[in-house]
């Protein structure tokens, strides 16, 4: 198998008041793979992903991205290779029109004209969105502002997409929409979410991350089925879902 797109070795992390939130995490994650990252909350997992561009920097171990250490003299390209959506689209979106928002990081790097006309457009077209590059943020429904958040990332042309809780706050067609757009991107895909069903739609492999280390890392219909495993790390499916009732799973 090829090197990892992310390689995350040996990572301990604790913050300034003593509070140890990772211990010797490991994850690694391929080229065009799509893997949920599942726990209760604090686990851990926020913090795991703001090692993953450096926003936070690790008290022991080490983070590479296609080989490049995550480290200072490296941030500016590890932040463009790592795009991370946030679970509240408000947080990417603070500029007049959505091609403004859009073209904010690659105008950032220096890309300019009609280059960067067509990076903005490209973006927007990849998630359904470019009818709406001249309309206010604020205008939009709640999941059209997701997509364009999710434009505003791919837009820096990244080599993983960070995805934080996709489908909080969606109606079902927003999420559908939003799951047929992730499915049709040629992008490594790391996914935090609560929403058990949506990591076994778009993902074939999770890993479950518990008081601050990997306790499972396997298929994602594996997780899902091991109820002792689920019990045990405070996962809950929804009532009446049954994993072994779905009919394809993604490959």
């Amino acid at each position: 198998m090829s090197a990892p797109v992310l390689d995350v070795r040996d990572l301990a992390f604790a913050y300034p008041d003593g509070h140890q939130a990772l211990f010797g995490v490991d994850l690694h994650v391929h080229r065009g793979e799509r893997v949920a990252l599942l726990g209760p909350n604090g686990a851990g997992k926020t913090t795991l992903v703001l090692h993953l561009n450096g926003i936070l920097t690790a008290g022991k171990g080490s983070v590479t991205v296609s080989g490049l250490p995550v480290a200072k003299e490296n941030l500016r390209e590890v932040r463009r290779r790592v795009g991370v959506v946030f679970q509240d689209p408000d947080d990417q979106l603070f500029l007049g029109t959505v091609r403004q928002d859009v073209a904010f990081g690659p105008a950032n790097l220096g890309l300019k004209g009609s280059a960067l006309d067509r990076r903005v457009m490209d973006a927007l077209d990849r998630v359904g969105m470019a009818d709406f590059a001249d309309r206010p943020p604020h205008h939009l429904s709640y999941g059209q502002r997701r997509r364009v958040a999710v434009a505003t990332v791919l837009a820096m042309e990244p080599e993983v997409l960070v995805l934080d809780e996709p489908s909080s706050n969606l109606d079902p067609a927003s999420r559908r929409e939003l799951a047929e757009i992730l499915r049709s991107l040629d992008v490594t895909v790391l996914m935090v979410t609560h929403d058990l069903p949506y990591a076994l739609e778009l993902c074939s492999r999770s890993v479950v991350l518990s008081e601050g280390v990997v306790v499972a890392d396997r298929s994602t219909f594996d997780v899902l089925t091991d109820e002792a495993l689920m019990a045990a790390h405070r996962l809950e499916l929804p009532w009446g879902f049954d994993p072994r009732r779905i009919d394809s799973l993604p490959g």
